[in-house]
């Protein structure tokens, strides 16, 4: 990225501190020098480098850049730890003049057959589950398009996008909704009108269908975005509500998400008011 576009600053998640004092400098580079091509030179200073170009401290053009691209290498740490089993989001955004113009996120355990699987009860898990991965990319007024990551090398590009648009469901019971990872559907106020299940099959009166939940920000986007869930919940905290409120959500954690529901026909909102993210620079 600053190799084609090197007057565009980066905001990220994370600098080289940590590494920095640690002894996984070396097996950072290693991964990097494996992956990389034959025209990049790996050095373990141009790496660290690299990833400092996000930090808090990398120098910019400007205390408010009219340009900035906004990365998050993992979105959903707790996922990525858990492996194939669990959802996480690698995403990149590009904002311009505050607006939010172009989204790129990819989920490398993805799997449409995985959610259709969950809500009809079967399972499937092991070496018998192969995840074909999605990636994600929307663009300010051309919509939301997924593809299946396996695809990527077998199908003609053109031929193998697929337009997102969020579930048209008006109806609250039929509705599918997904939850966090961190909270069960009874600490929600709804719990008290609906009970989850987690089988279509089994949905009777009174019921909801709760769809598998989510590990990380973004890939509660991805499941609206793409139509798999109709509504995501989130009981926050006051301390929660009240940092995005006052325009200090972290940008990487919502970025991406926030154009491709947008450009699917969605709306995100917060406390019933439409939420657009807002990133202040120190």
């Amino acid at each position: 990225m600053n190799r084609l576009f090197p007057s565009i600053p980066l905001v990220a998640e994370e600098d080289s501190s940590f590494l920095r004092s640690t002894n996984l400098v070396g097996s950072v580079v290693d991964v990097i020098v494996n992956k990389a091509t034959l025209r990049d030179e790996v050095t373990e200073d141009s790496v660290l480098k690299a990833i400092d170009k996000g930090g808090k401290d990398a120098c910019t053009f400007g205390p408010k850049p009219a340009t900035y691209w906004v990365l998050d290498p993992i979105d959903g740490t707790r996922g990525f730890v858990k492996g194939v089993e669990a959802l996480y989001v690698v995403d990149l955004a590009l904002v311009v003049e505050g607006q939010i113009v172009l989204g790129v996120m990819r989920c490398p355990n993805w799997d449409e057959d995985y959610f259709v699987n969950r809500a009809t009860g079967v399972h499937e898990t092991g070496s018998n589950f192969s995840r074909s991965g999605m990636i994600m990319v929307s663009h300010l007024g051309c919509g939301t398009w997924k593809q299946r990551l396996s695809d990527m090398l077998t199908i003609k590009l053109p031929q193998s996008w697929t337009r997102c648009y969020v579930d048209g469901c008006q109806v609250l019971k039929e509705a599918r909704f997904c939850t966090p990872e961190s909270q069960i559907w009874e600490s929600l106020p709804l719990s008290s009108s609906f009970n989850a299940k987690t089988n279509s099959d089994k949905i009777g009166n009174g019921d909801i269908l709760l769809v598998p939940a989510c590990c990380g920000s973004l890939c509660k986007y991805m499941m609206v975005a793409s139509g798999r869930a109709s509504v995501f919940l989130l009981r926050a905290t006051t301390r929660k509500v009240m940092k995005k409120i006052s325009g200090y959500a972290p940008a990487w954690d919502h970025s991406v998400g926030i154009i491709c529901v947008h450009e699917a026909w969605g709306k995100i909102k917060l406390r019933g008011e439409l939420y657009f993210l807002l990133v202040v620079f120190s």
